[in-house]
C-alpha cells in the first residue's frame, strides 16, 4: 500500500490538472462561441452565392468556364485534408485521418492521388503515409477569407493547369459540441445541379450583362473561396467543440480519481495510526 506523502503528491497533481482542464473548458467554450456567431453569419451568404452560382451555371455550357468542366478519364486526385493544429480534442482529427487514410487504400485504381494539408495534425499524420503537395500553416487557429481565398486561388490554378482532375474536401462538420459530423465532398469541377436540390428547376435561358463568361469567372471563384472559408470555419467551431467536451470529461475523470484518492490516503493514514497505537499498547505492556 502508498504511503500518505505519495498519496498527496497525487493528490496535488490531480487538483493541479483539473484546475488546467476547466480552464481549457472554458477558454474552448468561449471560441466556440465566437466562431457559431461568425459561422452563422457566413452561412446566408454562402447560400446566397450557392443558389445564385448553381442558377446561372446550369443555363449554361461548361466550356464557360474552365472549373466547370468534368476530365474524360480521371486519374489524377487532390484531397484538401482540414484538421486542427492543436490536439486535447478527443477523436476530432483522428477521424478526419482515418476517413482520408480508408478511402486512399479503397480507391487505388488512380494514378495519383496527393494530399493539401490545412492544420498541423493532419500534416504530422500524413508525412511518411502519402504525398503532401502543399501545407498551409497556421492556417485553421483563426480562420480568415484572405487565407481561403489563398487557397482556392492555388487550388484553381494546379485543377486548370491539369495537374489534378477532381479536388476533394474533408473536414468536421460541426452540429454541435457533442456532434462533430466527418464529410468528404467533390469541390472541383463545380457540379452546378449538386450545389442545390433544386438546381435542375433553374435551367432558364438567360440574357447576360456582362457576358456569361465574365461573370462566371467572378462568381464561381468567389464561391469556391467562400466554400472554403466556410470549412475552415466548420473546423474551427468543430474543434472548439470537441475539445470544450475532452476537457469536460477529463475534469470529471479528475474529480472522480481525487475522490478515490482522498479515500485511500485515509484508509492509509487511519492504517498508520492504527499501527502506531498498537506500537505504543505493545511497549507500554512490555514495560510491565
Amino acid at each position: 500500500m502508498a504511503t500518505t506523502k505519495e498519496y498527496n503528491v497525487k493528490l496535488k497533481s490531480l487538483k493541479n490538472t483539473q484546475k488546467i482542464t476547466k480552464t481549457m473548458k472554458m477558454i474552448s467554450a468561449s471560441k466556440l462561441r465566437k466562431f457559431q456567431q461568425a459561422q452563422a453569419n457566413a452561412k446566408i451568404y454562402a447560400n446566397s452565392i450557392r443558389h445564385l452560382v448553381s442558377r446561372i451555371a446550369v443555363s449554361v455550357d461548361s466550356s464557360c468556364h474552365p472549373l466547370l468542366q468534368a476530365r474524360a478519364q480521371v486519374k489524377n486526385i487532390l484531397i484538401v485534408l482540414v484538421t486542427s493544429d492543436r490536439g486535447l480534442c478527443g477523436a476530432f482529427n483522428n477521424n478526419v485521418n482515418k476517413q482520408v487514410l480508408t478511402w486512399i487504400s479503397h480507391n487505388n485504381q488512380y494514378e495519383k492521388i496527393d494530399l493539401v494539408c490545412c492544420g498541423k495534425r493532419g500534416h504530422l499524420f500524413f508525412q511518411k503515409k502519402a504525398n503532401i503537395n502543399k501545407f498551409y500553416k497556421d492556417s485553421t487557429p483563426n480562420p480568415t477569407f484572405e487565407t481561403a481565398s489563398r487557397i482556392g486561388d492555388d487550388l484553381s490554378k494546379i485543377f486548370i493547369s491539369g495537374e489534378y482532375d477532381e479536388v476533394y474536401v474533408t473536414h468536421n462538420q460541426f452540429f454541435s459540441p457533442l456532434l462533430q459530423k466527418t464529410i468528404f465532398k467533390k469541390i472541383l469541377p463545380v457540379d452546378p445541379r449538386a450545389l442545390s436540390k433544386e438546381g435542375p428547376q433553374y435551367n432558364t435561358d438567360y440574357i447576360f450583362e456582362p457576358r456569361p463568361e465574365e461573370l462566371l469567372t467572378f462568381l464561381i471563384s468567389q464561391y469556391l473561396f467562400f466554400r472554403i472559408y466556410f470549412t475552415l470555419l466548420e473546423n474551427a467551431a468543430g474543434e472548439h467543440g470537441a475539445r470544450m467536451t475532452a476537457m469536460d470529461n477529463a475534469t470529471k475523470n479528475a474529480s472522480e480519481l481525487i475522490e478515490k484518492y482522498t479515500l485511500l490516503r485515509n484508509r492509509a493514514r487511519q492504517a498508520a495510526i492504527t499501527t502506531e497505537l498498537i506500537e505504543i499498547v505493545a511497549g507500554a505492556e512490555a514495560l510491565k
